[in-house]
């Protein structure tokens, strides 16, 4: 946003939150609130008749709840939402993430102290209100037919995959599982970034669309086929020695990190991996898939097209880090080509010895 202000739509049905986060947000010259909504049909009101740059959305509201009302305003008005909701409410979780499969950007914690946190949460608040706003306002993507199985000519045998995801990644990753089988013969280890306290309900979010087995990854784990594994909140996923999970407490800019994930494979398992950067703002898994791809492994990128964000995809492919580009729809295709040879098995992933 270029020159002028970042529009902003408050809605949220606690008066007390919504008039505390419109002065807090008012404070920041590069953001001015052009409206409030009380609940979701005002919100949708609001939407269409405003045209924001970007709304923050409460999921609990009457009349109509956030995800209804982000389901009409990405069919009616077309803008950049930003979910706010409790971590602690399974409910309001659920929610939340089928408000991001509806096309929200970003899932962002209610606060939960007092006055000094109120205000540091508004300055997290205002940061992702300017941050999405550089982001493509997301538009549904037109369904194509089913895509023939990718020949990606891949010489070794994979026995563990790898994905990395930021902006746009929660309803891409749950469209890439859902397209995989009950019996997958690999293990899935995914680094998306998400907040903090939001790792549970994103596990229980994925394991409600798809038939694999998704978990919370806990040190020492030894992958096993068909089981997704998240990191604990706040924590990187890696595997370390001997190809056990190791999930250390997160220090850099990404939570978790694309790039220890991906390079973590390719000191462990070598051409024996596979490694996907989907849509997400920023650089995260680039350097991490070209290690990847100098040990042999196969390396892919999410195409401009089905991605919300081309960030992270586009870093990967123009460090020369991705084989090819793919359409969301062939990720899951590719996945099962490259593990098309590995005869059908319980046991854990072997590292290379």
């Amino acid at each position: 946003m270029s020159g002028r202000p970042i529009r902003v739509l408050v809605a949220d049905d606690s008066t007390t939150l919504r008039t505390a986060l419109v002065a807090l947000l008012s404070e920041d010259p590069s953001l001015a609130i052009v409206g409030q909504a009380a609940d979701g049909v005002e919100a949708v009101e609001k939407a269409r008749a405003l045209r924001p740059d970007v709304i923050t959305m409460d999921v609990n509201m009457p009349r109509l709840d956030g995800l209804g009302a982000t389901a009409a305003i990405m069919a009616e008005a077309p803008s950049r939402v930003l979910v706010i909701t409790s971590v602690r409410q399974h409910r309001q979780l659920e929610l939340s993430f089928k408000a991001m499969a509806a096309g929200a950007l970003e899932l962002i914690a209610k606060p939960e102290g007092g006055p000094e946190e109120m205000r540091h949460w508004a300055h997290r608040v205002a940061e992702s209100v300017r941050l999405m706003a550089e982001v493509p306002v997301v538009r549904r993507h037109r369904s194509r037919p089913t895509l023939a199985r990718p020949q990606l000519a891949h010489g070794a045998q994979v026995d563990v995959v790898g994905m990395a995801a930021s902006t746009g990644g929660p309803p891409a990753l749950a469209h890439v599982l859902g397209a995989l089988p009950r019996d997958l013969p690999v293990p899935l280890l995914l680094a998306q970034h998400i907040a903090t306290g939001f790792s549970a309900g994103l596990v229980r979010w994925f394991a409600s669309v798809c038939s694999l087995r998704v978990v919370i990854a806990q040190d020492g784990d030894l992958p096993v086929p068909g089981t997704v594994y998240l990191p604990p909140d706040g924590c990187d996923l890696e595997l370390g020695r001997e190809g056990r999970i190791h999930a250390p407490r997160s220090s850099g800019l990404h939570c978790p990190s694309g790039n220890k994930l991906l390079a973590s494979l390719a000191r462990v398992y070598g051409s024996r991996a596979a490694g996907f950067v989907l849509t997400g703002m920023g650089d995260d898994g680039a350097q991490g898939l070209l290690e990847l791809k100098k040990a042999g492994g196969a390396t892919y990128a999410q195409d401009e097209q089905t991605s919300v964000v081309f960030g992270m995809p586009q870093a990967a492919h123009a460090c020369g880090a991705a084989r090819a580009l793919l359409p969301l729809e062939s990720i899951a295709p590719a996945i099962l080509e490259l593990c098309r040879a590995k005869p059908g098995t319980t046991a854990a992933a072997r590292p290379r010895g």
